[in-house]
């Protein structure tokens, strides 16, 4: 599988369209379940027993039970926690239509040939995070020093 690089195309990088009317409408921004209201039970672990002598408080009971399950509505089974967090700060980057079609088929051969199953915002920090440990570890060598200055 070769990606093909789209910013090589006019050696900085920067691409024509992209413009804000071209944009997908944004789904799920909330992270995972966002929005979900919760109605059928995960599995529960083995309830655990009250130290001898005193009677489990049953509030207690409830907030660990409450704690320990995760559901969405509509769907006839749990779903295990996808691994996906919450980020706080966000940036608004405009891509050609050619960058975002070889975005989206990096994500489809991550998933396909990889088993990788993850969204194109993951896939944007994790090769912005490589890129950067580039630049910090080789500085004037980086890849993004050289594709910046056009060699």
């Amino acid at each position: 599988m070769a990606l093909s690089p789209s910013l090589a195309r006019n050696g900085n990088g920067s691409g024509s369209g992209g413009g804000p009317s071209g944009e997908p409408p944004k789904a799920n921004e909330g992270g995972a379940g966002a929005g979900r209201t919760a109605d059928v039970p995960a599995a529960r672990p083995e309830p655990q027993a009250a130290p001898a002598g005193r009677a489990e408080d049953p509030a207690e009971a409830a907030r660990r039970a409450a704690a320990t399950t995760t559901t969405v509505r509509g769907r006839g089974r749990a779903r295990r926690p996808s691994g996906r967090e919450r980020h706080d700060e966000k940036i608004t980057v405009y891509v050609s239509a050619e960058e975002l079609m070889d975005l989206e088929h990096a994500r489809l051969v991550l998933r396909g040939e990889h088993g990788l199953a993850v969204d194109r915002g993951r896939v944007v920090r994790e090769a912005i995070s490589v890129v950067l440990a580039d630049l910090e570890q080789r500085g004037e060598a980086s890849i993004l020093v050289r594709r910046l200055r056009g060699r």
